[in-house]
C-alpha cells in the first residue's frame, strides 16, 4: 500500500511540472522539446503579462537584427564599392552603417532578460492558477455612442 501511494505521489509531482517552460541558451523548452516562437505565444495566451513581455523581447530582437543587418550591409556594400572603383573610401554610407550597428547594440541588449522574465512569470502563473481560478474576472460599465452596456472580461 505504501508503494502505491509513493507511485501516485511521484506521478502527481511529475504531472504538476509538465507544463513548465525552461529557458536555456536562448531557446525555450517544454518537457525537453524545443518550442518555436509561435508555440510559445500560444502557450502564453493564458498569461497576458508574460505574453506581453515575450512579444516585447521578440520585437526588440527583430528591430535590433534589422538595424544590425542594415549596418553590416551598408558598410560592406560601401567597402566593395570603394575597392572596385575609384571612389574615395569611406563615404557617408560607411559611417551610417557603423552608426546603425552601434544603435543595434542597446536595442538587442536586454532581450534575453525579458524572455527569461516572461518564462518565469508564466511558470509562476501556472502555480498560482492551480491555487486560485477565476481571479482575472472583470465587470465594467461601458458608455459609447451606441449606448450603455456591460462588459465582462475573464
Amino acid at each position: 500500500m505504501k508503494q502505491f501511494f509513493l507511485i501516485i505521489a511521484i506521478l502527481g509531482f511529475t504531472m504538476s511540472f509538465a507544463q513548465k517552460l525552461e529557458y536555456t541558451d536562448g531557446k525555450i523548452f517544454q518537457d525537453g522539446e524545443q518550442l518555436s516562437s509561435f508555440e510559445t505565444k500560444n502557450l502564453m495566451k493564458t498569461d497576458l503579462k508574460a505574453l506581453h513581455l515575450f512579444k516585447k523581447a521578440k520585437s526588440k530582437e527583430s528591430i535590433g537584427g534589422l538595424l544590425l543587418g542594415l549596418g553590416i550591409g551598408g558598410t560592406v556594400a560601401d567597402l566593395v564599392m570603394g575597392l572596385t572603383s575609384d571612389v574615395k573610401y569611406p563615404t557617408g554610407v560607411t559611417y551610417a552603417g557603423v552608426g546603425l550597428m552601434a544603435i543595434s547594440i542597446p536595442v538587442l541588449s536586454g532581450r534575453k532578460k525579458l524572455i527569461q522574465e516572461s518564462v518565469d512569470m508564466y511558470n509562476s502563473g501556472l502555480k498560482d492558477q492551480k491555487k486560485t481560478l477565476g481571479d482575472n474576472f472583470e465587470l465594467n460599465i461601458v458608455n459609447n455612442t451606441n449606448g450603455v452596456g456591460l462588459r465582462i472580461t475573464f
